[in-house]
């Protein structure tokens, strides 16, 4: 495969994947976590950052959410990183339900864009698990799925692995369904108009409503100990 060439502002921010997502010239800093409108924010401060190229920006996948990602990925939350980003600058983040942010990986990883079927692990009998399982058998079985799939695994681990373990060093914590809130705090902040345009939703629905009562039993201890990390943001239903 031919590598991608970006102009050297956009290729330095790449170089800077285990970093935090920040922009310097606005003063924003920006820890992302999956399933959590991720794509969404990255696009947008991708487009407001002047040192992104988002007309030459050339997606990694068939899936154009990536390219936001190549130049913003998502990582896991480090002190030294953070410690980085000057007090007075505007750092966020967005959270989600708990129980919501896991459908959306089992709809939008597992349904929409098949990601198990790219495992090598199931591809080849290491792992014996179906590749296209239903809901409830996946939640059953996330764990092992978490081990044969390193995409269902960051997309399905503990939210303070990305955010950190002190919600309070953030200047805003944003839930996703506030995003019309973030999108104005961060024009206020830059004195710029700030647009979000919805990135990798899932089509397939899916609720609480359609997991068996095994299901929820199987995932209630993880689940718990999500929602005491977000009591101030979401109460277990």
């Amino acid at each position: 495969m031919k590598p991608l060439v970006y102009g050297a502002d956009t290729q330095k921010k790449i170089e800077q994947a285990n970093m935090v997502i920040r922009v310097d010239a606005l003063r924003l800093a920006y820890m992302a976590v999956p399933k959590c409108a991720s794509s969404t924010v990255k696009r947008a401060l991708a487009e407001l950052d002047p040192d992104v190229d988002t007309e030459n920006l050339i997606a990694p996948s068939d899936h154009s959410s990536s390219r936001w990602h190549k130049v913003y990925p998502t990582s896991r939350f480090r002190p030294h990183r953070w410690e980085t980003v000057p007090d007075e600058w505007f750092g966020f983040t967005v959270v989600r339900d708990p129980l919501d942010r896991l459908l959306a990986c089992y709809t939008n990883r597992v349904v929409e864009r098949r990601e198990l079927h790219n495992s090598p692990k199931l591809r080849d009998g290491i792992i014996d698990l179906p590749k296209d399982p239903d809901a409830d058998f996946f939640f059953q079985n996330l764990q092992a799925y978490r081990e044969a799939s390193s995409v269902v695994k960051h997309h399905s681990m503990h939210i303070w692995l990305f955010t950190g373990p002190k919600l309070e060093k953030f200047k805003r914590v944003y839930t996703v369904e506030a995003l019309s809130k973030l999108q104005d705090d961060l024009a206020d902040w830059i004195q710029t108009p700030v647009h979000f345009h919805r990135e990798n939703t899932s089509s397939v629905p899916l609720t609480a409503d359609d997991l068996s009562g095994d299901t929820h039993e199987a995932l209630s201890d993880w689940l718990q100990q999500e929602y005491d990390f977000l009591s101030d943001f979401y109460a277990r239903p």
